[in-house]
């Protein structure tokens, strides 16, 4: 079954005009992912902010830049006000019970209405939190239910609540009724229809194209992160504010009248007549009305191919697997064995470390001097070169090299950026500009894990070592706004621990094996010994690891398809038979 519908998608070509219409529909979900992702970050935006002195001045009227209210202020070691105590009589150091907000950039959001600050930061970052713990929930929980029920209808269901909670979210009154619309709002802003809309670009396009599509997605979710800087700037009020980013998900409304079901989804579950005519629809769009009429889509074979391989499979397989196929894996399988379970320890760091680091640096823009607005849509642009560059290099220096050395890097910039001082123009300048050369690497590295983990892993276990990656992505972007608390301890701290995780992982990254041009393994037992004695030392010094048993490699220059390899006599004896396997 699998040869036939190979052989019917292939008809559809690597990328024709159909693919390139569903995929620019499914991109859209990229850039409102983005846009609910980061939309807390100036809907609930913690400005500059320091007591209200009692008896002094009024909250309503108090002014952020008071000469009167300056003299009751402590200073801070390094000579800043001190935002959470006053002088109050004889000079007795008091803690505050209001505070008053510098409102040059940030006239209303959830931080000035609720107070997350001082003893209450924990508030706001909870919040983020509670939607980085929907966005890990969905991404668990929707890829099993588009699995089970179909990938474009988790993608509209998600869509259409990513639309009501986006906007409703708005007007919650009450702070823990808040976090709850917030953890549902992460379970389908950001995870059922970017997901889903990636799962079906893939399962749309040739392999070729698939890296170029897949960055691509994360090309529109910068995007939306630009979106949230430019309606932050022009929208002062945080309630319309988040109505503007909830309405973002209208441009997914329309898509189940323009999006098609997943050809191979419906393949896989029986619905053969639904996946051909989906495929005829595209073929008579990549090749013209014409062309497609002089060489038509055997509809009746292929659907009869499908029954007949269904049917035989039922009864050969009452629990409807097909006779003879490899069983698929679980998460147990990628820990059973030795290698298997280094690599995957290896990646799920790699995910942990790339997640907490990009969102880090992401979230963390407000704390750097300058405009806000315009450091987080820098904060955006600058992944779009990112992608742009690893795309090219990815194929040329390989994936573990090339990773390795973007971790280590943007794990050095993070920290080089904590240590300089920003009380000068030049120091803020400079912090600034070493902050985006570390986002502009991280987005690369994060880019590319995408693709490494696919081709790390075999067949049987490959998407579930694609979902463990993703957990461990989600996991610690909840962490991030946590982590983030400790600057109260030190200011650098967070920024360190960030970069420490990088770093580490980028230099345990080199103990990976490259994927570079190697054909990918296909059962437990080839995932087992790829990439055996395969590490960045051992290619150094030429000391890769040998089997006791001779394997040919496969290369470019000896590969040829399975049909040349059958003597012809077999392939007729073959197709005498009712049924067979070929592995």
């Amino acid at each position: 079954m699998d040869q036939d519908l190979e052989q019917m998608m292939g008809l559809l070509g690597e990328f024709g005009p159909y693919q390139m219409r569903q995929f620019v529909l499914l991109l859209f979900a990229g850039g409102t992912a983005g846009v609910h992702m980061l939309s807390l970050v100036f809907v609930a935006a913690t400005p500059d902010h320091r007591c209200l002195i009692p008896d002094i001045e009024n909250k309503t009227t108090a002014l952020f830049n008071s000469s009167e209210a300056a003299d009751y202020i402590p200073r801070t070691e390094s000579g800043g006000m001190d935002m959470c105590h006053y002088y109050g009589p004889n000079e007795t150091l008091l803690t505050c019970n209001d505070w008053v907000y510098d409102k040059t950039y940030h006239v209303s959001s959830r931080a000035i209405e609720w107070d997350f600050v001082c003893s209450r930061r924990w508030m706001g970052a909870v919040a983020q939190s509670a939607y980085m713990f929907g966005v890990f929930t969905g991404a668990v929980v929707l890829g099993s239910l588009a699995d089970r029920y179909g990938r474009k209808k988790i993608f509209y269901i998600s869509a259409v609540l990513q639309l009501l909670l986006g906007v409703g979210v708005a007007f919650v009154p009450e702070y823990y009724s808040f976090l709850f619309i917030r953890y549902l709002f992460g379970i389908f802003g950001s995870a059922g229809s970017y997901i889903t809309g990636f799962v079906i670009t893939m399962e749309l396009v040739g392999p070729s194209k698939r890296t170029i599509c897949g960055i691509s997605f994360q090309a529109a979710f910068a995007v939306g992160v630009m979106l949230v800087a430019f309606w932050g700037f022009l929208i002062p009020d945080r309630q319309l504010l988040q109505i503007v980013y909830g309405l973002h998900s209208l441009l997914l409304i329309g898509h189940w009248w323009l999006i098609d079901e997943s050809p191979r989804w419906l393949w896989s579950q029986g619905r053969t007549r639904e996946a051909v005519a989906v495929v005829e629809k595209a073929l008579h769009m990549n090749q013209g009305k014409r062309e497609s009429d002089e060489a038509p889509l055997d509809v009746a074979h292929y659907v009869s191919k499908g029954r007949v391989v269904d049917d035989r499979n039922m009864s050969l397989a009452p629990n409807g697997r097909p006779a003879g196929a490899s069983s698929g894996g679980g998460i147990l399988d990628l820990f059973r064995t030795p290698n298997l379970c280094k690599k995957t320890l290896n990646v799920s760091l790699n995910w942990f470390a790339n997640s907490i680091v990009y969102y880090g640096l992401s979230l963390n823009t407000g704390k750097l001097f300058g405009n806000p607005f315009l450091l987080l849509f820098l904060v955006g642009l600058v992944e779009w070169p990112s992608y742009m560059t690893t795309v090219y290099l990815m194929d040329r220096t390989g994936r573990r090299p090339l990773i390795s050395a973007l971790m280590v890097l943007g794990g050095i910039s993070c920290i080089t950026a904590a240590y300089i001082p920003q009380d000068t123009t030049a120091g803020s300048v400079s912090a600034t500009t070493i902050v985006m050369i570390g986002k502009f690497l991280i987005a690369g590295s994060f880019a590319i894990i995408y693709n490494y983990t696919a081709e790390l892993f075999p067949t049987v276990v490959r998407n579930t070592a694609i979902g463990v990656g993703s957990m461990f992505a989600r996991l610690s972007g909840a962490l991030t706004p946590l982590i983030s608390l400790l600057d109260s301890v030190d200011t650098k701290l967070p920024t360190t621990i960030f970069a420490f995780i990088s770093i580490i992982s980028g230099l345990l990254s080199l103990l990976l094996p490259e994927t570079l041009n190697q054909p990918m393994p296909q059962t437990l037992e080839e995932g087992e010994r790829f990439g055996v004695g395969d590490t960045a030392c051992s290619s150094c010094f030429g000391k890769r690891a040998e089997s006791d048993d001779k394997e040919v490699t496969f290369t470019e220059e000896n590969q040829m398809p399975l049909a040349n390899v059958i003597p012809k006599e077999s392939k007729d004896a073959l197709r005498e038979r009712k049924s067979y396997d070929i592995s």
